[in-house]
């Protein structure tokens, strides 16, 4: 198949619409179920670079949950805790493969914006994995291949229209890229530059103690980053990514984003949260919903007389400012990754707050040496990589 014709671009009025090799060549891609639009294609193939140099990287099964062309969420498939596996909404399916466990992670670090993901899986999906992906709402997913099994469940999804892309994992792009905007073709080169540990050795500051965990934890950051609309910041933990800002003008806005995803992360894990007492029956959209105005500023639109009733069995207490912010405090281990150098010592202050102990950034501003000092006041480990990773 050397082109594929598309519905429609990105908005309905966008026609024609297809993909296609330039060179001539097939595409390495095959669609297996479904009819995979623009912007899901867009979110295909970016997610699978990703996942693809995450398991480069790391040796370890990676997914990512792709939307409107940024990560909501990507993670490397280590196993799950009992708490993980609670907020993530898979406790009840037993042991999963470490693929599963990636897409677990990868879905359930900011479900909010995982809702109608795009997915991209580094290796064949397995039963295991298609389960949580039958369950939840979802556009398509791509992969280098798929199980019968994990086949037929994915198939039954959507009513048989959910799309299910197989791409050759062999395929190689060509080394030279092009874009065209307003009728002008923009041509560079691909951003082949390779994340790996050896990008993390220029430490500056006073505290150098890197682990392995820490290590991984930054290039899960810097490779995410690759392929997030920029400005972009991403805090990990753990092997998956808990906060990604993409997009923002101003550099401390994706870390304030970001920061504030990763808080939303920890305080789902708190007690308060984890003991809600949901009616049965619950959609887990709804959940979702539920949980993000439980511990978000508008804690009222969910406890309001009238409100709670169509969630809950009985009105849940107020999760005060004071019982979150001594919850977050607990937070710690967090990795930070930038695309772009810190022009200020702010967004390490941010970052602080949602518990980060380990940077990794270009460097080259001018104001380097006030970051270092902050970052030298609480004991972080900051790496400059010299590398910029914007993506547009």
């Amino acid at each position: 198949m050397k082109e594929l014709e598309l519905k429609y671009g990105c908005n309905p009025n966008q026609k024609p619409s297809k993909i296609y090799m330039q060179d001539g060549r097939e595409l390495p891609i095959k669609v297996l179920c479904g009819k995979p639009g623009y912007i899901n294609f867009l979110d295909a193939f970016n997610g699978w670079q990703l996942v693809k140099e995450l398991k480069e990287a790391t040796g370890i099964p990676a997914a990512t949950s792709f939307k409107h062309v940024s990560p909501a969420g990507a993670a490397v498939g280590l196993p799950l805790s009992e708490t993980l596996a609670k907020i993530y909404w898979v406790d009840d399916l037993g042991e999963l493969s470490p693929l599963a466990c990636a897409y677990a992670r990868a879905r359930g670090a900011d479900r909010m914006s995982s809702f109608g993901d795009f997915i991209a899986l580094s290796d064949i999906c397995d039963e295991s994995t298609a389960k949580i992906i039958k369950r939840e709402v979802s556009d398509g997913v791509i992969a280098p291949g798929y199980t019968d099994e994990a086949l037929e469940i994915l198939k039954s999804k959507k009513n048989g229209n959910y799309n299910v892309v197989e791409i050759d994992p062999s395929y190689v792009p060509a080394p030279i890229e092009h874009k065209d905007v307003f009728g002008i073709t923009f041509e560079q080169g691909r951003n082949e530059l390779p994340i790996n540990e050896e990008l993390l050795g220029n430490v500056v500051t006073a505290n150098k103690e890197l682990s392995k965990e820490a290590k991984i934890d930054l290039l899960i950051s810097l490779i995410t980053l690759k392929y997030t609309q920029s400005n972009s910041v991403c805090f990990v933990k753990d092997g998956q990514a808990i906060g990604i800002g993409a997009g923002q003008q101003s550099r401390v806005h994706c870390t304030r984003l970001a920061g504030n995803k990763a808080d939303n992360w920890w305080l789902r894990q708190a007690p308060q949260v984890m003991n809600l007492p949901f009616k049965e029956g619950i959609g887990r959209a709804d959940r979702d919903n539920a949980i993000d105005n439980y511990i978000g500023e508008e804690y009222m639109d969910v406890l309001a007389e009238g409100a709670w009733q169509r969630v809950f069995t009985e009105k849940p207490a107020v999760f005060s400012r004071e019982e979150k912010r001594e919850w977050l405090d607990k937070m710690e281990g967090v990795a930070l990754g930038s695309d772009a150098f810190f022009p200020f010592s702010d967004n390490i202050e941010r970052a602080k707050k949602s518990g980060v102990s380990y940077v990794a950034q270009p460097g080259g501003s001018v104001r380097d040496d006030l970051v270092i000092q902050c970052c030298d006041k609480y004991g972080m480990v900051m790496a400059f990589t010299g590398i910029r990773l914007f993506h547009h």
